[in-house]
Order: C-alpha cells, then structure tokens, then sequence
C-alpha cells in the first residue's frame, strides 16, 4: 500500500541559493536573504533571472569563487595574494589589465596544476 501525502518542497537557505547562482548574499535584496528558496523558485531565477540577478552576475561584487575563476586562479591564490573582500566586474578587469606579478604566478599555478591533474586522468585511463 503506498502512501498518498502530498510530496514535500524542497527548500534551502538563502546562503546555499546564492552560492548555487554564483552571487554574493549580502548583495542579493532584502526578501532574498530573509526567506528560504525552494527547488522550483531556484529552478525560475536560473532559467529567467530578474534584472537584480543579471545585474549581480555581470558587475558584482562577486564572490570569492567567482573571483578566481575571472581571474584564472584557484581561492588559496587569492588568499595568498590577500584579497579577502568581494571585487565588482570592474575591479577584476583592473587587476587583468594591470597583470601583477603575484597574478601572473597564481595563473602560471593554476595552469600548472591543470595540467597535472590531466596527466593524472590520462594515466588512470591507461
């Protein structure tokens, strides 16, 4: 005999929402960061963003992960590198056009450990 109750929604916190669209929460509106955001809304913000999400996406501030992946550099060479704060769009661009050397040597990293990890793949494959 199967049960009939309806099926539940599934929700998440706000912080676990912004993470998945890759925003930072603080910058998210109000209503955003109070309620809880299930499946479904996840689902309609990812498929036809609101114009507070679209403009989250293209100028920030950006999270950390969203940063480094701009950059071409991993979070740890953020760190190193001492940015701990959120950057905007604008900010980013700044530092690429500016190039400095601890940029170039996280990417130079980066890079480096890509190809590790390919060659690990490639070998397991083997």
């Amino acid at each position: 005999m199967t049960s009939s109750k309806p099926k539940s929604t599934q929700t998440m916190k706000p912080e676990t929402a912004a993470k998945k669209l890759g925003v930072l929460l603080s910058a998210t509106p109000a209503e955003f960061q109070a309620g809880v955001v299930s499946r479904d809304e996840l689902n309609a913000l990812q498929a036809k963003p609101p114009a507070w999400l679209s403009d989250l996406r293209r100028n920030g501030p950006h999270p950390k992960q969203v940063v480094a992946a701009k950059l071409g550099v991993s979070i740890s060479g953020l760190a190193r590198a001492g940015i701990t704060e959120p950057l905007t769009t604008a900010e980013i661009d700044a530092l690429k056009a500016e190039n400095p050397e601890w940029l170039e040597r996280e990417r130079s990293i980066q890079a480096d450990n890509r190809k590790e990890a390919l060659r690990l793949k490639q070998q397991q494959q083997q």
